[in-house]
């Protein structure tokens, strides 16, 4: 009978179920276990998406008053110390007149990703659509347009669905505290939460179609000693989208806790705590217990558009396309950044890369899509994945010299067979040892990563025909 390869991993158990006591809390997590709703099995599925950083620090581009700065840009007002009335000045140069929201949709389509998220407002304050509650966006620009709007509507019509990054964390706004040292601040930061609430209550009943609201700028003590109000905007921002999802970086529990709450359960759908890296599958993942999603860029140190991308690597397609596959392989999401030049074009080197993606997608997207963990141990030629039907490819990165893919299986399955995924070109299948096994390489060098399909049975009763070592 045809095996479909389950997780085997025994889920790592709970603190609370540890026979450590369980820690009583207001603001923790809502549930144990992943969400199996048809919103949050499509969120799984989509597996690759797309970031999109734009806002005013797209214009200095990294570099203010002569001075280049090599951080991230999106942060250069932070780096260069500029006031916010002076930053906010830069809207007035906001005229992005190259911005086509139909090529950008058609870009990602062509790419192949499932899901794009947007900066509808970064930490600068500056929002992307026309906010009745704030002085600093699009409309008060000389472009005046809703470019968010423009957007949702382009990516939702290629089939794509639209997320929404939100900072938390405000630099224009006057009533923003990193922290609260006096009663003064008490009652500042509680208008500022209130008009965050607004903020986010306009966003969701402008856009009904947003599938996500993935938050960020939530370190600060201020948000973390109000869990309470983190977990307000979780359930307001459910009730108001039906099925939307809610990363992990929005909250904090009762004591401060981010991420995971003090009895150690994720908050939120899905774990975001990897950001240009991923999570170490023995230390970090459990990947029987919660949905995760990376994010990398392109330039090791850049989010944002930077004039200068030489201050930093540069991710080759193949390396991103690498980090995409190697997600997958661990049960979790991939998304690639992109920083919009001010003109809202983009650069020729990041629509190289997405040409380069979405031309691999094309051919081997199927052991990336609706793909998750395999359950078989890894080995040094690249990934595994498993797809919905229990079907098992080897995405192949490093070609071995001698020409043989070693494949090692559980207990009592066998490999019966395996075919090039594009062509269907059978390669040989030896077995070699108890559970291992000998793939043999296609005959013509693909000249990239490739995809091999696996076909494995489980021996039910089988006779061992191997003697286990006398030592």
């Amino acid at each position: 009978m045809t095996l479909i390869v389950w997780l085997a991993l025994v889920p790592a158990t709970l603190c609370a179920q540890q026979g450590a006591t369980e820690i009583p809390l207001k603001y923790g997590a809502d549930r144990v276990g992943k969400r199996e709703d048809p919103a949050m099995i499509k969120f799984r599925e989509n597996r690759l998406g797309a970031f999109i950083h734009w806002g005013l620090y797209a214009i200095p581009g990294g570099e203010w008053n002569g001075k280049v700065y090599p951080g991230a840009a999106e942060w250069l007002k932070s780096w260069a110390n500029v006031p916010s009335d002076e930053w906010m000045k830069l809207m007035d140069q906001w005229n992005p007149t190259k911005f086509d929201a139909t090529a950008w949709a058609k870009m990602a389509k062509d790419m192949g990703v499932r899901y794009v998220k947007i900066t509808t407002k970064h930490h600068e304050g500056f929002c992307l659509w026309p906010s009745k509650y704030s002085k600093y966006t699009v409309a008060q620009t000389p472009y005046k347009k809703d470019i968010l709007g423009e957007l949702v509507k382009a990516y939702n019509k290629e089939g794509i669905d639209v997320h929404f990054y939100f900072s938390v964390m405000d630099w224009s706004h006057p009533d923003y505290r990193s922290s609260i040292k006096t009663p003064a601040d008490s009652v500042a930061f509680s208008r500022f939460l209130e008009f965050t609430d607004n903020q986010l209550k306009e966003l969701a009943t402008r856009y009904p179609t947003v599938k996500d609201f993935w938050f960020d700028g939530t370190w600060d003590s201020s948000i973390k000693k109000n869990g309470w109000w983190t977990a307000h905007v979780e359930r307001m921002l459910k009730e108001l989208v039906l099925g939307v999802t809610i990363n992990s970086r929005l909250r904090a529990d009762d004591y401060g806790k981010r991420h995971f709450d003090s009895n150690g359960r994720l908050m939120g759908d899905y774990e975001s705590a990897y950001e240009r890296r991923l999570p170490d599958p023995v230390k970090d993942l459990k990947v029987t217990q919660w949905d995760w999603e990376a994010c990398m860029t392109l330039p090791e140190n850049q989010w944002g558009y930077h004039k200068d991308w030489s201050l930093s690597y540069v991710k080759t397609p193949i390396e991103v396309i690498d980090r995409i596959v190697h997600a997958v392989s661990m049960g979790g999401n991939m998304v690639v950044n992109f920083g919009p030049q001010p003109d809202g074009d983009f650069r020729p080197e990041e629509k190289e890369m997405a040409k380069a993606v979405g031309q691999w997608m094309r051919r081997y997207g199927q052991a990336v899509y609706a793909c998750d963990y395999a359950g078989l141990p890894k080995q040094d030629w690249g990934y595994y994945t498993r797809g919905k039907e229990g079907e098992v490819y080897m995405v192949v990165f490093n070609q071995p010299y001698s020409r043989r893919l070693t494949v090692k299986t559980p207990k009592g399955v066998t490999v019966k067979k395996a075919e090039l995924l594009t062509s269907g070109e059978q390669l040989d299948v030896v077995e070699t040892a108890r559970n291992e096994y000998n793939i043999s390489v296609p005959a013509q060098d693909q000249g990239e990563p490739y995809v091999i399909r696996l076909q494995m049975h489980s021996k039910e009763g089988g006779k061992d025909s191997y003697r286990d070592a006398l030592t």
